[in-house]
Formats: structure tokens, sequence, C-alpha cells
């Protein structure tokens, strides 16, 4: 290694950080200088990417987890020749390709969104697992290394626990991560916070950790290689770096270390901007330059590059020549292919929850689809995710032949690890708690939606009646916080979510279905613990009735010239079902609608409302969360009937009895309505 080939390769990317924040006038200029050093060694020398074919699946991943220092890995990745110059200085800026925090584009070697602190590491985990199970059914042909880089704010992150427990339990001796340890953050210095001994940690943790001058080439380079021969523990490269090194003041003297080159332009931190480029080898008044020899260094890189993905991609034909029908079998996989699955042949018991008809499913689908990997946060018998269970087994320290993550008591952490299993590619990720604790996965949600990641959401308990366990694990206001999220529209125009509530085991199975097939939105179903009385049959198929479901909305009860429309989802529409068959002996036709998706029946053509949703006709709606939750659709404009309080403790049907769910007292409201 040239020492000094390297150190100007890393100022260099040092230089273009600084100018970027510079010119934006906004930004982390002093975490993406101390990090400059590890990024050059990796990018140069170890990491495996495809010049030609830059999502090749067999290409090492690196996963950022501080955003912020995204003008380093813009620089870096400049370098490599996926940005340019002229898209260096229009950081920050509206339509630009460098956002402030980077946007997952494998094109451009962007392999993750990054931004809240702790997520990026620990979606790494999740690519990571994605490999090794891969790697155990096919063979280390398609194989690869996943790198990741913390800083001190995202290791404090409480999800820093959950992701080292699990990768270290698991033994993912495939995924290496750089820890930027220069001691401080965004408004101190780290030791005013937190003494913590990570190394001892992550030790505690099966970790192997290495510690290291994280500013040293020769020490980076030779951490790396160890690293990759580690083979049953993953390992984290503890580097001590130097925030903002390099920067200096105007008369030259030092001003690294210091916490105000965190989160803003030089020029307000105190440096010299000027001086510091100087000092780093650059013109001041042109810093928009890659250096000739750096410029070298970078294109001999890309040639060793083709040389060993040549090598790879030999050794990968001659494994599927030899091997046919697990080449399909895996080429499937990435291509996004599932088998057909029958649906309709999935037998439920009469009356069943909707969890339950959701085990029913996992354990068809754990038969059946070789590519899915499902946890739960320790609720596995509770959420029903053990159907799939049932048809597989969990992983366990260095054996990923099975397909369920227990993840423990970790709802972020398990949602983050499955957004690195999407990110991966070639896998269908779901996952599973109750619905009440789907407040810890929010985070990884949004980030899942922002990324258009089609994970799966298997969430029970869906409402009050989840009875005895009391307020605290009874969601009231969580469906309303779910639909939000299916009005923010995604980069192709459609819901960011798609949030399914069945109202029993035939929607159940449409449900699911639309979730398997929907790749470009993350996809949440919120299921009962209670049994729940079957929806009758207009056609006396149900399970074909329910199939109407797909259109997010339909019609379950249609009298003719009906005087009232109700409408529900989830376990609330059989009561409206009960009320219907009152008000009938009264001579009063009542229409009964499932609205098991509102983000997806908002998007059906106009006519489809109207023809569901008739204006000129009274509307009610009922839900057990908050009456907000239906004034989302399109065309509703009833009076709703919903929790506006917190829940109790108690049997389910007597919380129903004194929260008005009863067909008595909703009986009653609708009278008062059509009586006005």
């Amino acid at each position: 290694m040239n020492t000094n080939l390297m150190n100007r390769a890393a100022d260099n990317i040092r230089i273009l950080a600084a100018a970027m924040v510079e010119s934006a006038r906004s930004g982390h200029p002093g975490g993406s200088m101390g990090g400059a050093d590890f990024v050059n060694v990796l990018y140069s020398r170890h990491l495996v990417t495809d010049p030609d074919d830059p999502t090749w699946f067999g290409r090492d991943r690196f996963f950022l987890d501080p955003g912020h220092m995204s003008p380093m890995l813009y620089a870096v990745l400049a370098l490599t020749g996926k940005y340019t110059i002229d898209e260096l200085r229009q950081f920050r800026q509206w339509g630009s390709s460098t956002p402030g925090h980077p946007e997952f584009d494998p094109v451009r070697g962007v392999d993750n969104s990054s931004g809240p602190l702790g997520q990026g590491h620990t979606m790494a985990v999740g690519c990571a697992l994605a490999e090794r199970f891969l790697v155990a059914r096919f063979g280390e042909t398609v194989a690869h290394k996943t790198y990741a880089l913390i800083s001190d704010g995202g290791i404090q992150e409480e999800i820093s626990q959950g992701a080292g427990r699990i990768a270290g339990y698991l033994g993912l001796a495939n995924l290496i991560m750089f820890y930027d340890a220069n001691g401080v953050q965004l408004s101190t210095d780290v030791d005013a916070v937190d003494t913590e001994d990570y190394a001892a940690k992550y030790r505690a943790w099966h970790w192997n950790v290495i510690e290291i001058d994280g500013n040293n080439p020769a020490e980076i380079d030779r951490a790396i290689a160890e690293a990759q021969k580690e083979t049953k523990r993953p390992t984290l490269i503890l580097g001590h770096t130097i925030m903002g090194k390099g920067c200096v003041k105007a008369d030259g003297s030092s001003f690294e270390g210091q916490c105000s080159t965190h989160g803003q332009p030089l020029s307000k931190s105190g440096a010299d901007i000027n001086a510091t480029i100087a000092n780093l080898g650059g013109n001041p008044d042109n810093p928009w330059v890659v250096f000739d020899e750096v410029e070298k260094l970078y294109e001999e890189r890309r040639q060793q590059l083709r040389a060993i993905v040549a090598e790879r991609r030999a050794a990968y034909k001659a494994w599927a020549d030899a091997n046919p029908e697990l080449r399909n079998e895996f080429e499937g996989y990435m291509a996004g292919r599932i088998p057909a699955i029958d649906y309709q042949s999935i037998v439920h018991k009469p009356g069943s929850a909707t969890r339950t008809a959701s085990s029913n499913v996992l354990n068809y689908l754990g038969h059946k689809v070789g590519n899915m990997i499902v946890s739960s946060a320790d609720l596995a018998n509770s959420d029903k995710t053990d159907g799939f269970l049932k048809a597989t087994k969990a992983f366990t320290t260095g054996d990923f032949t099975g397909a369920f993550l227990h993840a423990g008591v970790s709802e972020l952490t398990m949602a983050s690890v499955m957004n690195g299993i999407a990110l991966h590619g070639g896998l269908i990720g779901a996952c599973g708690t109750f619905f009440v604790f789907s407040d810890y996965m929010k985070p990884a949600m949004r980030m899942a939606a922002l990324m258009e990641l089609p994970v799966k959401y298997v969430w029970s308990h869906d409402s009050f009646r989840v009875g005895e366990d009391g307020p605290t694990h009874q969601p009231i206001e969580h469906e309303a916080q779910l639909r939000l999220l299916e009005e923010i529209r995604n980069s192709q125009n459609r819901p960011s979510l798609l949030a399914l509530r069945p109202a029993d085991a035939a929607e159940t199975a449409v449900c699911w279905d639309m979730a398997m097939h929907n790749d470009a939105s993350p996809t949440a179903l919120v299921l009962t613990r209670q049994d729940i009385t079957d929806l009758p049959s207009q056609s006396g198929n149900r399970a074909a009735d329910a199939e109407q479901a797909r259109r997010g909305g339909y019609v379950v009860i249609n009298p003719a010239d009906p005087q009232i429309v109700m409408v529900a989802n989830g376990s609330e529409v059989s009561l409206l079902c009960e009320v219907a068959e009152r008000l009938a002996v009264d001579g009063i036709a009542a229409r009964v609608v499932s609205m098991p998706s509102i983000g997806l029946f908002n998007e059906q053509a106009a006519a489809y409302r109207n023809e569901v949703l008739p204006e000129g006709i009274r509307q009610f709606g009922l839900t057990a969360g908050l009456p907000s939750t239906l004034r989302a659709i399109r065309g509703f404009d009833g009076k709703v009937y919903g929790m506006s309080r917190f829940g109790a403790s108690a049997p389910f049907k007597v919380l129903d009895q004194k929260f008005g769910f009863t067909a008595d007292n909703i009986y009653e409201h609708v009278r008062a309505i059509l009586t006005n």
C-alpha cells in the first residue's frame, strides 16, 4: 500500500465533502472528514462491485448509518464514477441526485436511505441475514460481504442494542461494521453523555472487535482483511477518528476535534474553509477537483474489479450449469417471482379470529414460498406468525437453513432488519407483533414506505377487544395513524402503504394475496385477537365474494333501494351485518360495506366509489378506533361511531357492552340518523 497516496485520496474526499457543505450553506462536514480514511480504503481496496452492472446480485453492500455523513459517501462514490463533480455541487438542492441524507439508489451505489440514526446499520444486519439465508440454500457462489458504518450517535440509539444482539447471536460473520468513534456528537462531546465501553459491549454480544486508529489507512486495511477472514462472528472495527480532520483556523492552527464542525459549514464553525482546503492539498479557489493520482487509483481499482467480477461470474455460471434446478430457483427469487398460491383452498374453521386465519395462510406460504423470512418480537404464538414457523424452523447461531427469526423483544430492530432483508433483494420479509406495539416500529415502517420496500407487517390484537390486558395494550388511535401513510404518495404516485384490516377469514386470505403481490410499498395486516362471525355471502361462495376486497372496499349486504349505507372494517363489519338484519325486520333496507383498505378504495375510479357509496343516501360508519379513522374515505360523509377514550381492563364482551359495540346500541344510533 502507498500510504501517501491513500492519505491524498482521503484528503480529496475531505475537500469535496467540506466544499459540498460550504456550497449548500448547510450540512455536516466534520464527521465526513473524519470518516474519509475508512471509506477510501474500503472502496479503493476491498468493496467488490461490478463497475458495469451496479445492481449485480453478487456485489458487496455498504450501509451508511449516519446519513448526515452523506458528503463523504457522495465524494467517494464520485471517485468510483457514480457521481459527477457537477452533481456534488448541487448537494442539498431541489431535484438534485445528492440530497441531504442519502436516498436508496443502488444504481448510484446508495444501498439504503439513511437519516434516523441506528436504522442504517440495523438494515445491514438484515442484509447480512438475507445473504446467509441464500448461501445456506445455494452455496458460497452467491456469497458477498455486507459492510456498515456507524457513528457515536447511531451507537447510542436504542436500536443498536437489538442489532448488536441479533447479529452476534446469529453469528453473521459476513457483516463488517466500522464504528467511526470520533468522540463528538451534534451538541456536545460524547463524554458529556456517554462513557460506555463499546468494545466490551460488542464482545459480550459475541462480536469480533478490532480496535484501531481509524485515520490510519494501513491499520484500516489490515482490520478489514482480518474481518474478511472471520467465519463465526460479525466484526466491529472500532476506529478512533478525528472529527473535522484537517480543519485549521485562518492562522493555520489546528481546529480538529471541534463539536462546532459537526453540523454546519466550516466557515461558520470557527475553522477557515480556505485555509482548511489548502491544508488538505487543495485549491481554495477551485476545490471541485479529483486529483490526477486519485483518479488513477480508482481507475486501477475499476480494472481490478472487472477481473474479480469476471472470475465470480464464471464461478456462478459453472455452478448454474451444474445445478439447473437450483439456478432457476435462485434466479426466480432474485427476479421477484412467487409461485401461484390457491388461497381459496386454505381451510379455516368457521368464525375464526383473523389472526388465526392469517396463521393458516402463513403455514401454507411456509410450505410453498421458499424465499420468505418471517419474524416475531417474542409473540409468535400470540400474533400467530407461528403458523409459518410450524412449516420451517428458527434461525440459530450459524444455522440459516430455517426461515423464522425470533427477534426477541425488539420491535423496532425487527422492522429495520426486515428493511435490510428487502433491500438485499430476492427475499420476502414479514414480521409480527401486537398492533399496539406498532408504535415501536413506526420509524422503520416510515423508512420502508420511503424506500418503497415490500415488507409485510402482521399486527394482531387490533382493538380494545384485547380485553383483560387493559388500555396499555388496547390500540385506539393506531389505525388512524396507519391510514395517514395511505394518504402520502410515494415516487410512483401511489399510496406509500397498503393497510388492510380484514373482516373475516375469507377476507384475510385475499388480503394476504394482495400483500404478497404488492411489490411497490409495505403492507400492514391488522388482525383480531377474538373470533368473529364470518360475513354473509351474496353468491353462496364467501371466498369468491371476498375477492372484491382487492378494490379496497365493497358491498357485503346489498338490498334493493337502501335507505342507509353502513361502513366498517375488521370485526365491526359483522356487527353491522347483525344490525342490518335488525333493520330489515323493521322494513329498513341497509347496505353494509366492508372497507379493509381506505387508501386502496380511494384509488378506485369515481364511478366505482359512487356505486359503493351512492350520493344522496345517508351513511353511518363504525370503528373500534378513533372516529377520524373513517373520515378519509372519499365519498363518505356520515356519522361515525367510534372510540374517543382509552380502553379498560375487562373481558372483551364486557367492553363491547360498556363501550356500546352491541347490535342494540348501534341499531339505536342508526335509527336516530334515519329519524333525523
